[in-house]
């Protein structure tokens, strides 16, 4: 048994060398045909819209004028429901790179109230006076930042360094003109924005030449029976990339659901994947990962009601060809719980009811067909599923025992945290009233901070102990949501105990950093099926993963 292990382990080890040396020859030849395409004659010549000052003698800003050498001002804020042009020029030509950086949505000392976040601003670029736009995609979500959190992306075509730095090099033709705009659909302002655009100005543009397009869509949530359509057009083209983002409704895995490609009109996918990870280019679930094909932004907690993950895999060197249409879609079926079960089960295919947005990016020559429109911020932002008791309130005396309880500001909490500050572990505790209104299917959980000096915490609902020990301790200060309970609760005043029973070794203190306790919602199958609904949750606490 071992010598058979040992063999396996030196075949998976030798595929996986002999994969690394492959990818490697791969990108090597790749990187060769761009170096070779160097030194070949280019036809056109270079040029770039820029947010650079340009002012003229009387001082007032002209984007027609000479750049400014003696002004540092080149950025502007676009305040909300404002359009702000980045540029707008005359074929025929090739956008060749996308540059742009603003403010984060936090406030900051230029923007005491914050910023738009990159959710919140819809990119769109026009191709040959086109009253449909091309691309019509939330900023963040074209550079594979989806949820309007900030995430480094390091690929091929997309880059977003230091999560701030929006590059982007898909090549645009264009034979009439271009124009690109960004629309701040925030309340708030779009702050110190700066962009380089540069494009090539070409004498002719060949006329088989297929246009670049990208296009948003969403479902909150999936829409049952039927499979999620990420692009369905008609036309004579390639796909080449897919952004997807999904939030969990659910506990557990969401990502068995198979990619299924239908080209130029076929009734049934020949293009049929064998699960959303395999499309994605990873395996076994995803993770946080960032490649020149492929890559996971960002990836919350595995298996909870309300993760977050995106993803994006670009098809470069593999585009997907289609001649009269292309109709690209996601099966949206996972692991469930077994009170989301008709049959109060759990096993791996069930059909789930998950909240997906995704961007599509392909070339085609002439117009598409997709009917599809990204809507307005409010309806591209997730709706809320909690109920929250903010721990703020509960600084008081009575709340906690010894040591003090404070609020703290903290960036990952716009409206702040309790901070509770025991010197250890003796009669060290933290309580939190919260009311329940009606009976119904809800998951509890805390948002609580992780840090260097935290303690180790443990739950009680009503005087019943629930979930495991909490280690708090982090090197870093991070918010973490910690899920304890599903249960079907009683109308009435509840207490939610949090007892401090030690601390990790290499932790130096014992604090506890709490931002809300909060009741989440399930999906309305489980209140239609009421499995739980009958049972005794403080005999038998229960949390489905």
């Amino acid at each position: 048994m071992i010598k058979t292990n040992h063999s396996l382990s030196m075949k998976k080890g030798s595929l996986l060398i002999f994969g690394i040396l492959l990818s490697l020859c791969l990108s090597q030849v790749l990187f060769a045909d761009f170096l070779a395409a160097l030194a070949k004659p280019h036809q056109g010549r270079s040029m770039r819209a820029t947010s650079t000052g340009r002012i003229r003698r009387d001082g007032k800003y002209d984007p027609n004028a000479e750049p400014d050498p003696q002004s540092n001002s080149d950025n502007s804020s676009v305040a909300p429901g404002q359009t702000k042009v980045l540029m707008d020029v005359k074929g025929p030509g090739v956008i060749t790179h996308i540059w742009m950086t603003f403010l984060g949505p936090e406030p900051h000392p230029w923007a005491k109230n914050g910023s738009a976040n990159h959710q919140e601003m819809l990119l769109r670029i026009y191709w040959d006076g086109s009253k449909r736009p091309g691309v019509e995609a939330p900023v963040g979500d074209f550079f594979a930042n989806c949820f309007g959190k900030r995430s480094e992306v390091i690929s091929l075509p997309v880059i977003v360094e230091d999560a701030d730095s929006y590059n982007c090099f898909w090549h645009m033709p264009f034979r009439k003109s271009a124009r690109i705009e960004i629309i701040n659909q925030s309340e708030k302002p779009l702050s110190l924005l700066y962009y380089n655009i540069d494009w090539i100005k070409k004498d002719k543009i060949p006329k088989d030449t297929p246009y670049f397009y990208a296009q948003y869509r969403q479902e909150y949530p999936v829409n049952k029976g039927r499979d999620y359509v990420v692009l369905d057009t008609g036309g004579k083209g390639h796909y080449v990339g897919t952004v997807l983002a999904v939030r969990t409704r659910s506990p557990a895995w969401f990502g068995e659901g198979d990619e299924k490609i239908y080209i130029d009109g076929e009734k049934k996918p020949s293009i049929w994947g064998t699960g959303t990870e395999d499309y994605f280019l990873s395996a076994w679930g995803l993770k946080m990962t960032g490649t020149p094909y492929f890559g996971v932004p960002y990836f919350g907690q595995w298996g909870i009601v309300g993760g977050h993950t995106s993803a994006y895999r670009w098809h470069i060197t593999d585009p997907i060809v289609f001649n009269k249409g292309i109709k690209v879609t996601f099966e949206h079926y996972g692991w469930m719980s077994p009170d989301e079960n008709p049959e109060y089960k759990s096993h791996s295919w069930n059909e789930r009811e998950d909240d997906y947005s995704s961007v599509a990016f392909w070339y085609q020559t002439g117009e598409p067909s997709f009917k599809a429109t990204a809507p307005g911020a409010d309806e591209r932002r997730l709706p809320n599923l909690d109920k929250i008791f903010p721990a703020r309130d509960c600084t008081e005396d009575k709340f906690h025992g010894q040591g003090q309880a404070v609020v703290q500001s903290l960036s990952i909490y716009p409206n702040g945290h309790l901070l509770y500050m025991p010197q250890s572990q003796d009669q060290a505790w933290l309580q939190i009233p919260f009311e329940v209104k009606k009976k119904e299917p809800q998951r509890l959980l805390l948002v609580l901070t992780r840090s260097y000096d935290f303690g180790k915490y443990q739950a009680y609902l009503n005087g019943i102990k629930i979930g495991e020990v909490m280690d708090l301790y982090s090197k870093e200060i991070v918010t973490w949501e910690y899920h304890l309970l599903d249960f079907w609760p009683e109308p009435g005043n509840n207490t939610l105990r949090l007892e401090c029973v030690g601390k990790n070794p290499q932790s130096t203190g014992y604090y506890l950093g709490i931002e809300s306790v909060r009741l989440r919602q399930r999906r309305p199958r489980v209140l239609t099926y009421g499995h739980d609904k009958d049972k005794d949750w403080q005999k038998k606490p229960l949390l489905y993963e």
